[in-house]
């Protein structure tokens, strides 16, 4: 089940990824987006998200990406209350996170190569250090021919495994991935699903927001469940 206040005032926020406490949120014509969520993940975590579409988990994952700020209650990540955090040291903790949106959010002027090794350039790294990852991790997700093409060539399932190739190549303390599975066929889902799983097993914390059930369900990891705004349940 999701942490209750009771469990979460008894944890020690240090040793969490992810910690909300009465959080709320919501739009002018739409408030109650979010209801009164109270949920840990603490680091080395692997949990699915589930939920009808319209519960709130695409809100839920631009609060913890800092898209969005809670209305009501506190969010802590990494061990720190980010819940009033200045938009100039927002990009300082979006470095720690690996992000798959729904959209994609490629750059279409630059090629799959690039768009994958963005995050290690922002990191610093020269070209040198991190081209092997980048080209291997691109052959991981069955993209390895088409490195020097532009996201505007590909189909959707290929813009989708090239959005999980660049969300992780950089090892990040957490992952947030957005429907990572949507647009590809069964087996590649299932390769994807290995990925997040040997990356959370060297202490990657995983969220993963998705309406494949099934595939939540082969995943071994905890689930939770949006709906009507609120968690309503989950399992270990």
């Amino acid at each position: 089940m999701p942490e209750s206040p009771r469990r979460a005032a008894e944890t020690d926020p240090a040793v969490d990824t992810v910690r909300l406490e009465g959080v709320g949120f919501g739009y002018a014509d739409a408030p109650g987006v979010l209801r009164d969520i109270n949920l840990i993940l603490p680091r080395g975590s692997f949990h699915f998200l589930t939920g009808p579409s319209g519960a709130g988990k695409s809100s839920l994952l631009k609060l913890l990406t800092l898209v969005e700020r809670p209305v009501t209650g506190r969010l802590r990540l990494f061990g720190d209350d980010v819940t009033s955090l200045p938009r100039r040291a927002v990009p300082a903790v979006r470095r720690r996170m690996g992000v798959v949106f729904q959209d994609f959010r490629l750059l279409d002027h630059l090629s799959a190569f690039d768009n994958v090794a963005l995050p290690l350039r922002l990191a610093g790294l020269k070209r040198d250090a991190y081209a092997g990852d980048v080209a291997e991790m691109l052959d991981w997700v069955g993209l390895g021919a088409r490195m020097g093409d532009r996201p505007p060539s590909l189909s959707g399932g290929e813009k989708q495994r090239l959005a999980v190739a660049r969300a992780v190549v950089s090892h990040p303390e957490m992952i947030l991935a957005d429907e990572p599975t949507g647009s590809i066929d069964a087996a590649m889902g299932d390769k994807l699903l290995r990925l997040f799983q040997s990356l959370n097993q060297l202490g990657t914390t995983v969220l993963i927001a998705s309406h494949d059930e099934a595939l939540a369900a082969r995943s071994g990891a905890r689930l939770l469940r949006l709906e009507g705004g609120r968690l309503t349940g989950g399992r270990s």
